[in-house]
């Protein structure tokens, strides 16, 4: 019984130790195996923290050591914490996950999850979730307790340990080996991740100053409304948000095979109606999700990366697109079908009306995220608002259909078979689990491209068969998809085109610099997507045919 008492008793304090460096050295974004890449090789390291740590409890009386340890253990299971959430939002967001501006962000996701595969699956993630980190808080100071025990009990072999270590970690550093990409075997990647967090929170802070600066100023504030879109005046403005449409759709062969086909479509059934276009790049101010965080960029001409941002922004009075356009006289009109309840910030942007998930009469079935399908809502928006207009309209129009998780994909019908969404009933037969279909990236790349397709066919059919000689349409993506989509590091630019009978709307950016059709130029110009208020207001606010710039 001695002899398996200290054979468990071994058994579990090599176990303590494993459990702490693969806590300190396991990376913090989620990396796909390549050519070349020797992914057992992120832990494969020798963390200097352990070192560190060590040698301080030795030096410490006996009675600090126990306390040290579990703060040791407290600490690493925050970075642990930390590291989880940098690799969740990397793969979502393309970014790592800030401490001060992104937990807002969990209860979106939360209701991300909610929507896409019901409450109950939701609730039992939290769960989960809450479990998993008290068990890893239990391990790690366990763990850290366990060690700083032994090592007390057995001072001179832990000093020598610590020494060897030493001597191990001096020796890789100055070869400078490395078996996992930016990842040194002699790592520090715990402390570093410390320091830039803790370096992160005041950068942090300054930069929201300076944010609600730029919301007090609006150097557009006090010109007159009519001024700023005096060169639409009679023209119907209709703004298309395609959900995802992002530069690696463009790109990447795969992707581009699907999409740029559909693109080179859709623009030469707008030209049988009459239509041209110029199209450019705009980056976007969000990746992977928060699409409301680009809305408020495109309209407000701030740079909205945050929740707290947008939550600043529409409290304020900032112009946006769609007010300047109320307060020149035109009908202003929001379809919003990813709205599941009531949207505050209607008033913010100006909306007279706003159509969501809930008023749009749909009766047909859910295709994953999104509540319908584009073309249900072009209907429901030629019908309630386009048809019965009686001045010129002002409206944006959100498209979901190439929302993830591209499980569904619709396809386009006979615009008067629309009716309440009952036709499209036959359209979610047999359409795969997210689980199945992110499994193989290639097929879920395949069905992004695909949804992307119906989406812009949905919207230019509608404007071809529509949309009279005064319509204005805007067309762009606002962010790109996730990195199971684009891979890691892609680029975060979207397309966005204007497109329109009237030659004169078309010459009035002649100085911008786009490419002619619905695809843009690889090299052409790229601005951020909160030039483009100003920008448009400066093309298009003319009088006596000066152009118009802040006053």
């Amino acid at each position: 019984m001695p002899k398996i008492r200290r054979l468990l008793g071994g058994l579990l304090t090599v176990a303590a130790a494993v459990l702490i460096v693969v806590a300190l050295v396991v990376p913090d974004a989620v990396t796909r195996a390549k050519a070349g890449t020797f992914l057992p090789g992120a832990f494969l390291r020798v963390p200097i923290e352990v070192i560190l740590a060590g040698a301080v409890a030795l030096a410490l009386p006996a009675r600090w050591r126990k306390p040290f340890a579990v703060l040791a253990g407290l600490g690493l299971a925050a970075l642990v914490v930390l590291k989880i959430a940098n690799a969740g939002f990397r793969t979502v967001l393309g970014r790592k996950f800030d401490p001060v501006l992104d937990p807002p962000l969990l209860r979106d996701g939360y209701n991300a999850l909610t929507e896409t595969d019901g409450r109950t699956y939701a609730n039992l993630t939290v769960v989960l979730a809450v479990v998993g980190v008290v068990a890893l808080v239990a391990a790690l100071v366990l763990s850290a307790v366990r060690l700083v025990k032994v090592s007390t009990r057995h001072t001179l072999p832990a000093r020598r340990l610590l020494a060897g270590l030493s001597a191990v970690w001096v020796a890789l550093a100055l070869s400078g080996l490395t078996l996992f990409p930016n990842a040194p075997v002699a790592s520090d990647s715990g402390i570093t991740l410390a320091k830039s967090t803790v370096r992160q929170i005041p950068a942090t802070i300054r930069d929201e100053r300076q944010f609600a600066a730029a919301v007090r100023h609006d150097p557009y504030a006090s010109v007159p409304a009519g001024d700023l879109v005096a060169g639409l005046k009679g023209k119907d403005v209709i703004i298309g948000v395609v959900e995802s449409l992002g530069h690696s759709s463009l790109t990447d062969p795969q992707m581009s095979a699907v999409v740029n086909p559909a693109l080179d479509a859709a623009n030469a059934k707008l030209g049988g109606a009459g239509f041209h276009a110029r199209t450019g790049w705009l980056t976007s101010s969000t990746y992977g999700g928060g699409s409301w965080l680009a809305h408020g960029s495109f309209q407000s001409g701030l740079w909205i990366t945050s929740q707290r941002r947008y939550d600043e922004m529409v409290t304020g009075d900032r112009l946006t697109l769609t007010r300047a356009f109320k307060d020149a006289g035109w009908q202003t009109a929001g379809m919003e079908p990813g709205n599941t309840k009531d949207w505050p910030e209607a008033g913010f942007y100006g909306y007279d009306t706003v159509f969501d998930s809930r008023n749009m009469g749909y009766q047909g079935p859910d295709f994953g995220w999104s509540r319908m399908p584009d073309q249900f809502v072009l209907d429901t928006f030629q019908r309630e608002i386009y048809a019965k207009a009686t001045k010129p309209v002002m409206a944006e129009i959100t498209l979901t259909s190439s929302h993830e998780p591209w499980t569904h994909i619709p396809s386009m019908v006979p615009w008067d078979s629309v009716g309440d969404g009952k036709v499209f009933e036959s359209q979610v037969v047999g359409a795969p689990e997210r689980s199945e279909l992110w499994a193989d990236p290639v097929k879920a790349q395949a069905a992004y491209a695909k949804t992307l397709a119906y989406s812009v066919d949905s919207l230019t059919s509608w404007a071809a068969d529509y949309a009279d000689d005064d319509a204005v349409l805007i067309m762009f993506g606002d962010h790109q998809p996730m990195s199971v989509i684009t891979g890691r590091n892609a680029s975060h630019d979207v397309p966005v085109s204007i497109i329109a009978k009237d030659p004169a709307v078309l010459d009035q950016i002649a100085a911008w610099g786009w490419t002619d059709g619905l695809k843009p130029a690889a090299d052409g110009p790229v601005w951020r997507m909160d030039e483009f208020r100003d920008k448009f207001f400066a093309a298009y606010g003319r009088e006596n045919g000066m152009a118009l710039g802040p006053r």
